[in-house]
């Protein structure tokens, strides 16, 4: 993963669940112009709902590698549902929680979902769910010329596998 959309891992466990989270703040650039004020309103910054299903992409996509210790290119394949109820805003944190529906050696499938929190309430509320589909790369495309290293899992992911405690978990 070039850039990570998540900020810290709470829980992995390998083949079955993994929960992460995103702190969404004002220094973000993409919020200033999503709503950017207009002669009629003001800003409304609300965090994009394509950042958010990337948010539960790189949370599942972390799930899906780890079952298979991250030698597999991990790569969405598809948006088999992804509906949010409400938006979330500098401040807020947003939770996502991943369990893994089913593998196999062509991929696997995730069902998901988020939640966001205000600043010290403690209460998360549930604003969606997300159900994503991953292709395992090396196998379905064979024949493509793919890089030898896993250009999915890099060292973006590493550092943050290792603020998670799971620092051996990716060579």
């Amino acid at each position: 993963m070039r850039w990570m959309w998540i900020d810290q891992i709470i829980e992995l466990v390998p083949g079955t669940r993994m929960v992460a989270i995103k702190n969404v703040s004002l220094a973000e650039e993409h919020l200033h112009e999503h709503f950017a004020a207009t002669d009629d309103l003001p800003a409304l910054p609300v965090c994009p709902a394509s950042l958010i299903i990337e948010g539960m992409a790189q949370t599942a996509g972390i799930l899906v590698g780890s079952t298979r210790d991250f030698k597999e290119k991990v790569i969405l394949a598809k948006i088999g549902r992804a509906g949010l109820d409400a938006d979330v805003f500098p401040g807020q944190t947003i939770r996502f929680e991943a369990e893994l529906q089913h593998i196999d050696d062509s991929g696997a499938g995730t069902a998901g979902v988020v939640s966001r929190t205000e600043p010290g309430s403690g209460r998360w509320e549930v604003i969606g769910h997300i159900d994503l589909l991953f292709s395992h790369a090396d196998r379905n495309m064979a024949g493509l010329d793919l890089p030898e290293h896993n250009f999915v899992f890099g060292d973006n992911l590493k550092i943050i596998l290792q603020t998670a405690g799971l620092g051996g978990a990716i060579e």
